[in-house]
């Protein structure tokens, strides 16, 4: 169609002598395919009057509001005018083009701003921002000016009022319509924007000027705004949640810079009285929900995911940021507060008083750090939290239990005081009516008995009865804090709970099933399941002692455990595995056994991705009763054939350490006892070497596994090798195995790993004529033994200073935190970014005073993600085998002195090979071995003649004397 044409009866409908005429022309005209494209043209076209471009977009809306979607004919009735798709889908190729290079008057035509729609597509949009800008700004792509621009269109979303309709939506619903939800991604988008990019002294280096320029460019117009927001939910108009949660965040972010504090400063106690005090408040929607369902008020108040979103959890936050680091927030609110609780004029009433003591429980690590308030907290107590206990509204009684949670770690001066507290507190758990006032009772026990010595004796006269009512409530509730209370008085009350443990195990096992049948695939639910299962496992804990108990337990356990397992309810398999590694911990029954299998099954049907979640049980199975274990050949078949699978796949993680660990442990536990296996060890683990091993890890743990069989049968170990020699004649493998050994001695880490390594060495020292060629070592032989005995010297250091109690408990009650200025910044002192800027700061003002400072500050860096750092223990250490039993007779250093001197009396020459490489420092180092091998010989020597008494062995069960693997 003729643009030129169309433009010209455009301009006629706003002549009024050819109106009449233009709109019959367009009216004849408006259903060829082609007219909307064309219109839409001319509308984008600059060198056209706005007037005729402006109706030329009115009447083009018009056109796409009645016509665009396509419509049925009514019977009898013609087809309704519908715009082609073909004219459809050019219009969708260039409208966006055309919003935004439209003028505003043709704009607000194209793109109606408060419509549902295009609110939706404003939200999208901003949400695509959000996802540019939430882990890097990238500078080049966002220019200052650009940047400028977005946030005159942040501060637009927020500024723009909602229809006055959406008042009469269900508050509940209100919070997901169209306008909130794009408010909600504007305040959130300003949050993130200030947290990550907006802080000069917290920033990257990268972004240091650009957070100058943010602070000092967006600050002020930016709180303006929301101070605003702030302002409505003030005046009680509507404010969606999450709008207020991250309003308040944002706000929670200025207190720590000054720039913004000197702008907050002037609003913040007001911000404190008539924001944060009424949502800290009991509300309508809590009383609601309260009496209409108790069980969703729990869930909410103890859910840990909707803390993240709550605008409650956010007041606190806020509260505390401005009480701790800004002068005289702390006396103002506190003061406030003691306000409220004496109601000397009784203008506040319940809820109030509620908000008032929620206040004063947020603030409770600030103020016993503050002396003046420390020595005023007894007598707070004991009059506005005790006579609480007796009021006759449930949620005020629910508030006493929970202050006294917050405050249970006070050294209280009135044992008097503290008395009554555990009194009134059982009281409200056992016997009150309200189910959130038993949950908030339970909770204050939990963390007295944490922070209370003295309480222990206090609650033991009624611990049973706290026990069964705990169990009521955890099935009544599901709440996994109530778990943990439980988790918390088992192993305090050990004995006085024995009686119980069946009931309480039952109990669990019983509430667990309860869970999962009603699992709607909730997080909460899982917590809830993960935690009914710890508990289970603490109670298996404490009574491992116990068989008689324990045999009681078992049935329950593997009730739970087998239906886990039968079901494939795969994210409770680590917590399984624990149960199972607690019931198999001292002895093993028959029907453990059979569980053995069905580990087996689910090894083959998950793969080996639970196969680590496993090993602990498995190396129960192995060492708790090794007779039992051997006396059936399906059960190391089992074993072999899960490690065969996890080596032979090349999974390169973990796993395939822990699979070479097991086969270890196999062989140093059941030494003798396995000698036709051993063939099949050795193929399976060169068989993996032969192949690309990436982690010294690995290499080390699978080199391990033959040094285990070198030192139980050195003769066995060289036999298979040769063996296996004849497939590969071009090399000799046995060459090969002891130049990596020794030439890898400096990777093995930790006791057990560098104890078999000398052992192992000690062990091919001592064979004499039967000793494989070691030429090639021999100069290399005695400085890897000391390299692995300067680690053990280091490793059995750390496990001394491990095992002393060197706990110390600090008293900094009393010490007064420092406040920050108006002028002040706080800032986290242990960041790269504050390092960064530190340096920064030190070179140019260094280089002012006429100093040339050179000199950089590194990046700090924890322990734990120092490539070098070497640990003391390996994560694997715990899986024991019989050298790393505390009665172990077989010492790595009396060993080593002992064969060294043995070969300079039987084999001189070899001897002499050894020890003449040695440089003078190898020598003092090596004499000081010796030394301490006659330290640690005189110990052992001691300790035997103290034992009285000898040894008495069982029976042992009758053992298979061969074993068949299948290929």
């Amino acid at each position: 169609m003729d643009t030129r044409k169309l433009t010209e009866i455009l301009r006629a409908t706003i002549d009024p002598n050819q109106r009449q005429q233009a709109e019959e022309q367009l009216s004849q005209i408006h259903k060829i395919i082609g007219f909307a494209p064309s219109l839409l043209q001319v509308v984008m076209l600059n060198d056209v009057t706005i007037p005729v471009r402006q109706a030329g977009v009115v009447y083009l809306k018009n056109l796409v509001t009645s016509g665009w979607l396509e419509k049925e004919a009514e019977d009898g009735e013609p087809i309704p005018f519908s715009i082609h798709e073909q004219d459809r889908a050019m219009i969708r190729d260039i409208i966006v083009d055309a919003i935004v290079q439209a003028p505003d008057i043709i704009k607000v035509q194209l793109c109606a701003d408060q419509s549902p729609e295009s609110v939706t597509i404003q939200k999208q949009i901003l949400k695509c921002f959000y996802g540019l800008i939430k882990f890097n700004l990238p500078l080049g792509l966002i220019t200052k000016e650009i940047f400028t621009k977005w946030m005159e269109v942040l501060r637009s979303v927020m500024e723009q009022p909602v229809p006055e309709h959406t008042l009469q939506v269900d508050e509940d619903e209100r919070m997901e319509l169209p306008w909130w939800k794009c408010k909600k991604w504007a305040v959130h988008t300003l949050y993130r924007l200030f947290e990550r990019y907006g802080s000069p002294v917290n920033v990257r280096d990268e972004y240091v000027q650009f957070a100058e320029w943010y602070l000092t460019t967006f600050t002020g117009g930016i709180l303006e705004v929301l101070l605003r927001v702030l302002d409505q939910y003030r005046n009680k108009i509507y404010v969606s949640p999450r709008v207020l949660q991250q309003t308040i965040s944002y706000i929670d972010q200025c207190i720590s810079h000054a720039h913004s504090w000197k702008l907050l400063k002037p609003h913040m106690f007001a911000i404190i009285k008539d924001v944060l005090f009424p949502l800290m408040s009991y509300s309508e929607a809590d009383e609601e929900l309260w009496f209409s369902d108790p069980h969703e008020y729990i869930r909410i108040k103890f859910d840990i995911f909707e803390d993240f979103v709550s605008p409650v959890t956010a007041a606190q936050t806020l509260l505390i940021s401005c009480c701790k680091k800004r002068k005289d927030m702390l006396e103002e609110t506190m003061h406030l507060c003691m306000q409220v609780l004496r109601n000397q004029n009784g203008e506040y009433g319940p809820r109030q008083k509620d908000g008032a003591l929620h206040m004063v429980g947020t603030l409770v690590d600030i103020l016993i750090k503050k002396k003046f308030y420390n020595e005023e907290i007894d007598p707070l107590l004991s009059e506005f939290v005790i006579p609480e206990f007796h009021s006759q509204l449930g949620y005020m009684r629910a508030r006493a239990c929970w202050v006294l949670h917050c405050f249970s770690s006070i050294r209280f001066k009135s044992e008097m005081l503290l008395v009554e507290v555990v009194r009134l507190t059982v009281n409200a758990f056992l016997n009150d009516t309200e189910l959130p006032v038993k949950v908030e009772a339970a909770i204050a026990i939990q963390m007295l008995l944490t922070s209370q010595n003295k309480v222990h004796k206090l609650l033991e006269p009624q611990v049973k009865a706290v026990t069964t009512e705990l169990l009521n409530v955890i099935r009544e509730t599901e709440n996994d804090n109530i778990a943990n209370v439980l988790q918390k008085i088992v192993p305090l009350y050990t004995e006085q709970l024995m009686p119980m443990a069946y009931e309480i195990t039952d109990h669990l096992a019983t509430t667990f099933s309860k869970v999962i049948e009603t699992d709607s695939g909730t997080d909460e639910k899982a917590i809830t399941a993960m935690g009914l299962l710890n508990t289970m496992q603490a109670v298996l804990t404490v009574m491992e002692d116990n068989p008689e108990i324990m045999l009681q337990l078992e049935s329950t356990v593997l009730r739970v455990v087998g239906h886990i397992l039968h079901h494939n309810i795969i994210e409770y398999y680590e917590e399984a595995m624990t149960l199972l590694c607690n019931l198999t911990a001292k002895s093993i029954s028959k029907d453990l056994w059979t569980v053995l299998e069905m580990l087996y099954q689910v090894f083959e049907k998950e793969g080996f991705d639970y196969f680590t979640d496993m090993m602990p049980v498995l190396h129960n199975y192995i060492t708790v009763d090794t007779n039992a274990f051997l006396s059936n050949e399906n059960h190391i078949l089992a074993m072999f054939n899960m490690v065969k699978v996890i080596l032979n796949s090349d999974a390169e993680d973990e796993s395939e350490i822990y699979a070479a660990k097991l086969l270890e442990v196999i062989v140093l536990q059941c030494s003798g006892k396995i000698d036709n296996c051993l063939p099949s060890f050795v193929e399976l683990v060169l068989s993996r070497l032969t192949r690309k091993v990436k982690t010294s890890e690995l290499r080390t743990m699978l080199l391990q596994v033959l040094i285990a069989i070198l030192y139980c049968n050195p003769h066995l170990l060289f036999t298979i090798l040769e063996k296996l020699q004849e497939s590969v004649p071009n090399a000799s493998i046995t060459q090969h195995f002891i130049k990596q050994w020794i030439h890898d001695t400096d990777c093995f880490m930790g006791l057990h790993d560098r104890k078999l390594c000398v052992l192992g060495i000690c062990t091919l020292l001592e064979m004499g004529p039967q000793r494989p060629n070691l030429d090639e070592v021999i100069p290399k032989l005695l400085s890897s033994c000391l390299v692995l005995f300067d680690g053990l010297k280091r490793a059995y250091e750390a496990r001394a200073e491990a095992d002393e109690d060197t706990s110390s408990e600090e008293n900094d009650e009393e010490e007064d935190e420092e406040v920050l200025s108006s002028d002040d910044d706080d800032v986290d002192q242990m960041t790269n970014e504050y390092l960064e800027n530190l340096a920064r700061m030190a070179t140019k003002n260094s280089s002012q005073q006429g100093v040339n400072l050179t000199a950089k500050i590194e990046e700090y860096e924890s322990d734990d993600d120092d490539e070098s750092y070497e640990p003391d223990e390996t994560a694997i250490e715990c899986y024991t085998t019989p050298l790393d039993e505390k009665d172990c007779t077989v010492d790595e250093y009396i060993k080593f002195k002992n064969t060294l001197s043995a070969l300079s009396t039987n084999e001189p020459t070899l001897y002499h090979a050894l020890t003449s490489v040695l440089t003078e420092e190898q020598r003092k180092q090596l004499h000081a071995v010796f030394v301490l091998a006659d330290q640690r010989k005189a110990q052992q020597d001691s300790k035997r003649i103290e034992q009285s008494g000898g040894y008495s062995f069982t029976v042992p069960a009758q053992v298979p004397t061969t074993f068949k693997f299948g290929s």
